[in-house]
Parts: structure tokens; sequence; C-alpha cells
């Protein structure tokens, strides 16, 4: 039987999603999840979280998946501590250096790799699962073919409803280099939903949208049958910042759906279920690269609800609408061309009466509260009447069966079994002097069950016929039994932990300092060679040119499914080269998100010769890691974005990777983002260079031994002086 993991922000969220049928529930503590500005939880709501879930059978997976920075480790490791201790299923986690250590720490507790790990092709799952990883989370970028051929013996989740993200997973910048706030640190700006343009050489370039990284929302439902038919074990619902209105039903639409498959029974979605899913959250939505379907809704990045009708008239007091769909009292809309938005306090008919609600083909009246003034669709975009429903679903009950007996030495013995726990009481019981107890009053008694969460599935009653029980002790032995089971089912069964590990690292003295070149034109690699740097990192068309020098590394694709490169020195972006080229000269790049020695450490221990550190790491508070086995990153232009979707092609409609011209993705603030077409990926770098040149002094000084400069754009004299600039201020 497969998984259904449903979200939960909040405690309402929770209930919601075990009464709709999740098997399991992911969610955060208050720090360390990738869901920073959702409710989330305190320690005390997450021991009732697990106690609640476990109650009912279902798993609790805490995401801790955020990269983590080395002053934060103790913490970190005072949370997991806790998190192990209360009986947490599963850690959903991120950062490498962090798994690497709790699988140490706690080897019996079981981690699972977030897609922000970027899990997509069979070396780097091969990895994790060397490392004690059970299951990956696997990019939302991959097919189904894709995930299909993934043959690593491990457990696969992927995302089946909700929100997309445009980026590979752990591969976004985006927020952090422009805004502060990193995704990979769970406080993402959302920067897809924002405004641009595309600009081609120095021309705007007309679009049918602006949006033009926004996505619309995933929703496999009319799919789902091939997924099941898959080795895919667990099917995850975004949405720990949705309502619990939403977490709710959408996990009821795929229990029901996941429940007919297994049964053979054929179900499709209705008219009404369809209507409700749109109105309770959607963009727009698509099948998303599990089927090849097209992700992007360059129009708007808004909710769209369900449109139910048209503005017929408009003045400055009443907008009149025909409908085609119901509305309700206290339902939200919104106008599509304004983007106004009220809630429908007051619903007049024809003759300016109030009523409650109106079908469609009716006409009404609504007060003018937006000030609208032009004839515009209208979308429901919230139902009063359907969070109503779903918030009164009735309480999820545990089936049980109950057995009554009573032996010839006058013992009476009570069993209750939940087909995992059995529990049960005895106590003596006397021959009855005037009326023998019945069988009815035993049963009426044994199955009072009030609010427990349990209902009686089967009861058998085999006793004696002239013995006598106290109706008072029979309720009382039931409630010692429900107590029991209650017990049985909750308890946390953890062995107590004794390793011990040094939370200290010892420095090698490396006294030689070395220069590092990202080359993207043949000028620089030329001027590179010229300086005699130490490495010049080259994708593959440019190495294949120098491939002969031996300062010459090939840089990796960042997405990559087979592993078909032959070259002695390389530079790893993803994990899937670190476990496959363990035997080159490996560089790791800084798109393995290192901010902690744990990870340097952990990519040592791989045979990667220099370490990468994250551009999202605060560069004045280095001094505590292991510097003298880093790469920094002094100078350059950084990669904010790798999507699988081609905005261009949303533009100019048609593949733009053959094309010379220079195009640019446009903000708000006329900032250019240089868009790069690489084999149908989208690249889009920084509009400007971060420049940390002026602070190599106190580089050297703490003592970081090797310096990159990741260019873009620089002519050959530019990369001679850049390199100068950094060789005078080291040998200094």
């Amino acid at each position: 039987m497969k998984e259904l993991l449903s979200p939960a922000g909040d405690f309402t969220s929770l209930i919601i999603a075990i009464n709709s049928g999740a098997d399991a529930i992911y969610l955060s503590g208050k720090a360390f999840g990738a869901r920073k500005f959702a409710h989330n939880f305190t320690e005390d709501e997450l021991k009732e979280a697990v106690f609640t879930a476990h109650l009912y059978g279902v798993k609790i997976y805490v995401t801790a998946n955020i990269i983590i920075y080395q002053e934060e480790v103790e913490t970190f490791l005072k949370y997991i501590d806790f998190l192990y201790q209360i009986g947490v299923d599963a850690l959903i986690m991120q950062d490498i250096g962090m798994i690497s250590l709790i699988r140490k720490k706690y080897p019996n507790f079981t981690i699972h790799a977030s897609t922000q790990v970027h899990n997509h092709n069979n070396e780097g799952i091969l990895l994790l699962q060397e490392l004690g990883v059970t299951r990956v989370v696997l990019d939302r970028e991959m097919t189904l073919k894709e995930i299909n051929d993934i043959t690593v013996d491990i457990e696969k989740e992927v995302f089946i409803h909700g929100a997309l993200c445009n980026s590979y997973s752990g591969c976004c910048l985006f927020s952090s280099m422009n805004g502060k706030r990193s995704g990979n640190r769970g406080e993402c700006v959302q920067p897809c939903r924002l405004p641009y343009k595309i600009m081609k050489n120095n021309e705007y370039l007309p679009a049918n949208g602006k949006y033009l990284l926004s996505t619309k929302e995933l929703n496999t439902i009319f799919n789902l049958k091939q997924l099941l038919a898959s080795d895919i074990i667990s099917f995850k619902i975004e949405g720990r910042m949705k309502s619990p209105a939403y977490v709710g039903y959408v996990t009821s639409i795929y229990r029901k759906f996941i429940d007919n498959y297994y049964h053979k029974k054929e179900v499709s979605l209705t008219a009404q279920e369809e209507d409700n899913l749109k109105i309770l959250f959607n963009r727009g939505f698509t099948a998303g690269h599990l089927f090849e379907d097209n992700i992007l809704n360059i129009s708007t990045s808004n909710h769209q609800g369900l449109l139910i009708g048209n503005v017929i008239e408009v003045n400055d007091k009443k907008i009149k609408i025909k409908l085609i769909h119901d509305l309700f009292q206290e339902d939200g809309i919104r106008f599509a061309s304004s983007g106004q938005g009220m809630i429908a306090n007051k619903i007049y008919n024809q003759k300016m009466l109030l009523i409650k609600n109106a079908t469609s083909g009716e006409v009404i009246y609504l007060d003018n509260k937006v000030k609208l003034k032009i004839k515009d669709l209208v979308f429901k975009t919230s139902s009063s009447i359907l969070e109503k429903q779903i918030r009164s679903m009735p309480k999820k009950k545990i089936p049980i069966t109950i057995q009554v007996y009573s032996s010839q030495d006058s013992l009476f013995i009570i069993f209750i079994d939940d087909q995992k726990n059995k529990v049960e009481a005895s106590f003596k019981v006397e021959n009855a002097v005037n009326r023998s107890t019945t069988v009815k009053e035993i049963e009426e008694k044994i199955t009072k069950l009030g609010n427990s969460p349990f209902s009686v599935n089967n009861i058998n009653i085999n006793i004696a016929n002239n013995i006598f029980i106290s109706m008072k002790l029979l309720n009382d032995k039931r409630r010692e039994l429900v107590a029991k089971l209650i017990e049985e089912r909750t308890k946390i069964k953890r062995t107590s932990i004794t390793n011990k590990i040094d939370l200290n690292f010892v420095r090698e003295n490396i006294t030689e300092y070395e220069i590092s070149i990202l080359a993207r034109t043949e000028a620089q690699v030329n001027a590179a060679l010229h300086s005699k740097v130490d490495r010049i990192y080259m994708d593959e068309k440019l190495y294949q040119k120098y491939c002969s020098y031996s300062e010459a590394y090939l840089r990796l694709p960042r997405v990559i499914s087979t592993f078909t490169y032959n070259a002695p020195n390389i530079l790893a972006t993803e994990l899937g080269a670190v476990h496959k080229y363990k035997k080159a000269n490996l560089i790791s790049d800084y798109y393995l998100n290192v901010v902690n020695n744990y990870s340097i450490k952990f990519l040592l221990d791989n045979n990667v010769k220099r370490v990468t550190l994250s551009p999202e790491i605060n560069y004045s508070k280095l001094s505590h890691l292991l510097l003298n086995k880093i790469e920094l990153i002094v100078y350059g232009r950084i990669e904010l974005m790798i999507t699988k979707s081609c905005i261009l092609k949303e533009t100019i409609k048609k593949c733009p990777c053959s094309l010379e011209d220079e195009y640019f993705l446009v903000d708000q603030n006329e900032k250019k983002y240089p868009i790069i077409h690489d084999k149908c990926l989208t690249h889009i770098m920084h509009y400007k260079n971060i420049n940390y040149l002026d602070k190599i002094k106190y580089f050297k000084k703490i003592g970081v031994k090797s310096y990159r400069l990741e260019l873009f754009d620089e002519s050959y004299e530019e990369v001679i002086a850049l390199i100068n600039r950094i060789r005078n201020d080291i040998l200094r």
C-alpha cells in the first residue's frame, strides 16, 4: 500500500489531515524548517502532534531541511535530540553535513533526503543510500520515466499536488542574493511570483503575460493510476502554508482515489470536486514535469479560484452579475481584470431583496465596496459552505475487536485487539444469586466508548449463564483497557543514545595559496593560463579545447542523468558527480550549499580536494571553518536559478538554444538578469557581480588558502587585472 503524505502548518491542519485519511504528516518546529513563515509547531505542540498521530496510526515526519550554519550546530543537535526522544518517525533533511552527523549520532533515526538535496540521478542517490538515508524526495522536474529509471534500492517520494518551484529545489539563490532571505533557509520571498519582462539585446519583447517565472499548481489526480503503478512509495501533498480546509479536502480526494485503486474500483473526479479544488487554491492546474506538461502560468501569480459569472452592469453603488455557478453569503470573490477582491456579505436579488444565496443562471447585485469601474469576470476564491463542510467532517475512529468470555474457574476475561496491539483485563466473578448478568448488558457497557478514539468493529461474547458482574466494574475495566490500548499505540520505542560526536576539527597547516577561475570564454582561459592560475573550470565545449593543460577542470552540468564524462580533473556541481568521480582530482562547487564543517568533512571524506563554500554564507563568520580545505568565491557573477521551464519559449514561441542573441530577464527595477540556455535548461544569472576583493587580506589572515573568480563576460585584460589583484594581496 502506498503512503499518502499530507502537510500540516498548524495543529488544526494536523487533525484535519488525520481525519481525512493521511498515512503520514510532515510538519516543522519553530526552527530549522523550510517553511519559516508557516505557523509551525512549538515543542509542546510537537509532542502532542506525535502522540495524536501515533494514536491514529499516522506517522510524523519533521522537516529539518535547511542548511545549518556552523554556529547553529549545537542548538540544532539539541533540537534533533528532542525530536528523537518524543518519537518522531523520520527527519526530512537537506544539509549533507548534518545528515552525516545525525547518522553517526542517532543511527536508528530515519532520515529522508529532502527535494532540496537535488535528488535526480542514480549516483547521487547511491551516495545518500551509502550514508544511511532510507528515502529520497525526488526533484519535481523528473518525469515518471526518469523516476522509474532510478534503480537504487531506496524509497521514492514525489509531490503529487500543490505549489511548484520554478527552479530545481535547493538550486535557487534568487531570493537570497536579492532579498537577503534564503530559500535554503526557509525564507524565500517568492521572486518567481513577481512581474518581469524579457529583453533581447537592447529591446523588450512582447509577451502574453508578465509573470514569466510563475508556475501553475500541480494536480496529478487524473494521472494517479500511472503513479500508483510505479515503484514510488510515498505521494506528497504540498501545503504547509495553505489552509486546514485545503489540506483536508485535497487529502480526502487523493485518499478516495488511492483506496479505490487498490480495491479495483473505477472512480472519477466529479465536476463538484473539481470545482472545489479550484476554489480552495489554484493558479491553473498542471500535471507537471512528471507527465511532461507545461508548468508556467505567466498571466497571473495569484490564486485564480472558480469562474462563477460576469459583471453585466456596474455603477458607484452596485455591481450586477450574471451567475454561471452558485454564490453564497460570505463567499470570497475576485474580479479578474482589476484584481480587486471582496467578501460577498450581502447578496441582493433583482428586487433588491437580501438573499442568502443564488444559483447558476440568476442575476444578482453586490455592493460596490471595491469601487469597480468596468465589466469583468467574477471568480470565487473561497467558499464559506465548503470550509464548514470540511471542518465538520467526522472524527477518525480506530476499529477494534472485542472478545469476552468466562472460564470454568470463574475468571472473566476481556480482550481488545486493534490488529497490531492486544490488551486484556481479567477478574473473578460470582455465581448469580437473584439475577444473572445478560450478554446484552455486558455488550452495552463494553462497547460504550464515547469520545474515545475507538469504534467496535466486531464483538464476541461467550460467558456462563449464571454469573453476576457489577456494571461499575465493567465500566472501570473498559476504561482501563482503553487507556492501556492508547498507551500501547503511542508508546515511544527508542533506544537510548550513547554515541558521542566530537564537534571540534583539526586544521592541517597548508602554506600555499591557490587561485581558481570559472571561465566561459577562450579569452578568459587564455588570460588564466597566462597568469598561471591553479585551476580553470570550464564547461564541456570549452574544456575539449584546453583539456591537455594540467590546470583544466571539466565543470559538470548541474542536472545530469548519465555520467559518460572522462576527465582527470572534475568540478562537481551536484552529489552524483561526487560519488561517480571519487578517483578523479575532484573539486566541489558552490551549488552543494556548504556552510558548515560537517559538510566540508563529508565531502573531504569522499575524496573532494577543495570544497567551495556557498555564497549564502556570512563572509564575516568564516573563522571557525576548515578554511585550509575550502575555496572561497571572492568575485563574480552568481547563478541564481536553474529551471527546466523555458521562459523564452513562452515569449518568442520557439526554442532559443540555437540562437546567438543576448537575452535578459528584467525586473520591476530595471535590473537585467542574463539568461543562458544549455540543452534546454534555463540558467538565470545575477544582475551584478559579488565582490569581496577588498577583504582578501582579512581572508588571508584567518586562513583561507584558495580563492575563486566566477567570471561571466570579463575581457582578457580584465581577467589579468583581477588575478593580479588577488595575487598581490595574498603575497603581501
